[in-house]
Formats: structure tokens, C-alpha cells, sequence
């Protein structure tokens, strides 16, 4: 079983403002949680969460996540922009991208970002276009030898990253170019939710820092571990217990880093679906009943507000507000109204008989939701909402229109 924040009765009232469909944060629930993940990871020095602006880049989030002490790990121009609005700039920016065209190089560096390089080519790229800055990070993809996850998929498989023979030609390259100060980041997998993973991906980080000590006498500035942290999408499923996540770090740090004589490195992390996506709904109403060889529910929400489900297979679960209590004696497959046989939210859920009009809320579309909307069929991206600490509801991103939709194109 899985609550929500709001009742039926607030909803309904909401809706009379924002039609549905919408998404809505809990503020509260946010501010929790990012509290919480900083007092875990507090052990460390200097730690700080980069909080992953593609999850859920909303201008009035990211600012009460920088009240917390996040920074913003951005991936475009448009999310260092974003940053820069935000009051989010200097070394609280991780600029990680890849395929990246100069001029995003250029912004990042123009806001004093810690640039962290895809790849060994784009030294040279960076060198030539803008120069190389006094501090440099490299993403390392282990291949091999560490296994990825479903969403993410296989390391060996990703576009992303320097080998580790790569890694170590790349930073004997800039030391000997004049960088002076050095980082090391991966990102290996994506909704995980098995605690020891990040261990084990710290540790592996820590045992480079180690050879790079040895070999190239680099001392780290930061280990980046990267995000990846999972959510509990299905009620049987249990978060993350990053109070585990970081004393298991902590003791590696401690067997590695301290016991080989090293200086400290600071610890950072960009977690974004945990930060926002359990606090996130996304709220739409049922429109029409269809039965033939199944029984479909229409919404007036599509895979354009919600791609998981589509893009993944993901699950995301489901209250029909008002009837939380009732038995859940019905199959359906709660649809939206795209051209694509895909744009399901759910098939063959089990729910409680379901009449048009019903408002209908689906869970954890706080990450990777709104985010990855689009106006495929002429859909219209929908509102963005704040749940305040008082019950009260502020608009933070209104639906677009027609002439949103219209703006851009040409007609003569």
C-alpha cells in the first residue's frame, strides 16, 4: 500500500485552478529527504550531493534543493542555465556530458564548473576550443569489471566513459599540461536497490586513487560515486537504507584511503531519482471505460506526462482517490490517448472499479517524468505543482498551450 500526501477533496479543488493532468511535489517530503541523505553522508568531509537537474529540472526545485545544500549535476547548456538561475555556480555545478559541442564546454567553464570529460579525445577538444582549467574530471567506464543493471545496461555496452588504460594515459596528459587539480567520476547504474552496490562501486573508485597515488603521484581532489540510487516503484520493494549505504563506504574509505596513507578526498554523489521521485504524482482523471477483449480505463494523461511504463516496462503504482479502501476486484489496463499501443500506465492492474470522472493518481513520477515529456500526436506538456508545508499549492510550471505548440513553426 502506498500514500499519498493530499486527499480527494484537496484534488478536487486543485483541479478546479490546474485541470488534470498535472504533476504535483511534496515539499516537505523533499526537504526530508535531502536532510537525510546529508546527515548519512555528514561522516564525510566535504561531502556534497550534485543533484541530477535531468531527473526533474524545475527551476523552483532546484532552488529549494540549493536551501539544502544540494549543487546541480548538469549535462547541457540548457541545465548549466538552469543552475545559473537557480544561484547555483563555481565547483557546486558538476558539468558531466558527453558528445558535447564547445560551446557547452564553454558556459561550464564560464561559470567556473567542475568540468568532468567523457572521453580521452575531448582533452585535446577542450584544449584547443577554451583551454584547459585547473581542475579536470574524468568519467571511468570499468567495463567488465563491474556489472551494470537493467535501465543503465551493461558497462562494456555504454557510450560513456574512459577505460581504465585510458584513464591513466589521460591523467598523466593534463598533470603534465599544468592541470593542478584532479577528479575521478562513474556512473554505472540506474534504480538500484541493493545497498552494497555503492559500496562496492566506492571501493572500486578508492582502489584507483590508490594507483593513481602510486603511479602518477595524483592525489584526488574528489570521488565522484555517481547517483543510481533506486526507489521502491512497487509496494513490496524497500528504499535504500543510505545510513547503510554510507558506513559501508565509510569503512572502505577508512581500509583504503586512510590506511594507504593518502590525502582526502572529498566525497560527492549525484543522486536525482531518490532526491525528488518518490514525492512526485502524477494526477490525472478517467475519461472513458473500454471493454472488448480487455478492459481499458482512458485517462486524460499519455506516456507524453509519464515515458517509463512505455520506455521501460516500468511499474508505477496506482490509488484511485477515493476508493483507497476498496477492494481492488477489477483488471485493467489504464491507458492514455497516443497513436502507440504502448501508452499504457498500467496493464492488467488490479484496481477498484473505476468510473469516469475518478481521479487517478500515479506514484513516483517525480524523476524522469515531467522531464521527459514531449508533443509527440500534439500532446501538451502538462503543470508542474508545489504541495507546500500548509497545505497550500503553488504553481511551478504552468501547462503549455496551442500557441506554445504553434510558436516555433512557420507558416507563410
Amino acid at each position: 500500500m502506498k500514500n499519498v500526501p493530499f486527499s480527494k477533496e484537496q484534488i478536487v479543488k486543485i483541479s478546479e485552478k490546474f485541470p488534470t493532468p498535472f504533476h504535483i511535489y511534496d515539499e516537505k517530503a523533499i526537504r526530508d529527504n535531502a536532510k537525510r541523505l546529508n546527515k548519512a553522508f555528514s561522516i564525510f568531509e566535504g561531502f556534497k550531493e550534485y543533484f541530477a537537474v535531468k531527473a526533474c529540472p524545475n527551476y523552483q526545485l532546484m532552488k529549494l534543493l540549493k536551501e539544502e545544500g544540494f549543487g546541480s549535476d548538469a549535462s547541457s547548456l540548457a541545465e548549466l542555465i538552469l543552475s545559473e538561475k537557480a544561484g547555483i555556480t563555481g565547483e557546486d555545478i558538476m558539468f558531466s556530458s558527453n558528445n558535447t559541442p564547445i560551446e557547452e564546454f564553454a558556459k561550464a567553464k564560464e561559470l567556473g564548473a567542475i568540468i568532468n570529460l567523457d572521453d580521452i579525445t575531448h582533452i585535446k577538444y577542450l584544449e584547443d576550443g577554451l583551454g584547459l582549467p585547473e581542475l579536470l574530471s574524468f568519467r571511468f567506464n570499468p567495463g567488465p569489471l563491474k556489472g551494470g543493471n537493467a535501465i543503465i545496461g551493461k558497462p562494456e555496452d555504454a557510450k560513456y566513459g574512459l577505460t581504465k588504460k585510458q584513464l591513466f594515459e589521460a591523467y598523466a596528459e593534463i598533470k603534465k599540461k599544468g592541470v593542478k587539480r584532479f577528479g575521478l567520476h562513474t556512473m554505472v547504474a540506474s534504480n538500484e536497490l541493493h545497498y552494497k552496490y555503492f559500496v562496492d562501486t566506492a571501493k572500486m573508485l578508492f582502489e584507483i586513487a590508490v594507483e593513481l597515488k602510486k603511479e602518477l603521484d595524483i592525489d584526488l581532489d574528489f570521488i565522484n560515486i555517481g547517483g543510481g540510487i533506486g526507489i521502491p516503484y512497487k509496494p513490496d520493494q524497500k528504499e535504500v537504507d543510505v545510513e547503510k549505504v554510507a558506513e559501508g563506504i565509510r569503512l572502505e574509505f577508512d581500509e583504503i584511503i586512510c590506511k594507504n596513507g593518502l590525502k582526502h578526498p572529498k566525497l560527492y554523489m549525484e543522486c536525482g531519482r531518490m532526491v525528488t521521485g518518490p514525492f512526485g504524482y502524477l494526477v490525472t482523471k478517467a475519461i472513458h471505460k473500454k471493454d472488448i477483449y480487455k478492459n481499458y480505463i482512458g485517462v486524460d494523461a499519455c506516456m507524453a506526462n509519464l515515458m517509463r511504463p512505455a520506455l521501460y516496462g516500468a511499474y508505477h503504482h496506482i490509488t484511485v482517490l477515493g476508493k483507497e479502501n476498496k477492494l481492488r476486484d477489477r483488471i485493467y489496463d489504464v491507458v492514455g490517448s497516443l497513436c502507440e499501443n504502448n501508452d499504457k500506465f498500467a496493464i492488467d492492474r488490479e484496481l477498484p472499479e473505476i468510473e469516469n470522472g475518478d481521479f487517478i493518481v500515479i506514484h513516483d513520477a517525480g524523476a524522469h517524468g515531467h522531464a521527459m515529456g514531449f508533443n509527440y500526436n500534439g500532446k501538451l506538456r502538462s503543470a508542474e505543482l508545489l504541495l507546500k508545508e500548509d497545505g497550500s499549492v503553488k504553481l511551478i510550471r504552468r501547462a503549455e498551450t496551442l500557441d506554445d505548440y504553434f510558436a516555433t513553426q512557420i507558416f507563410e
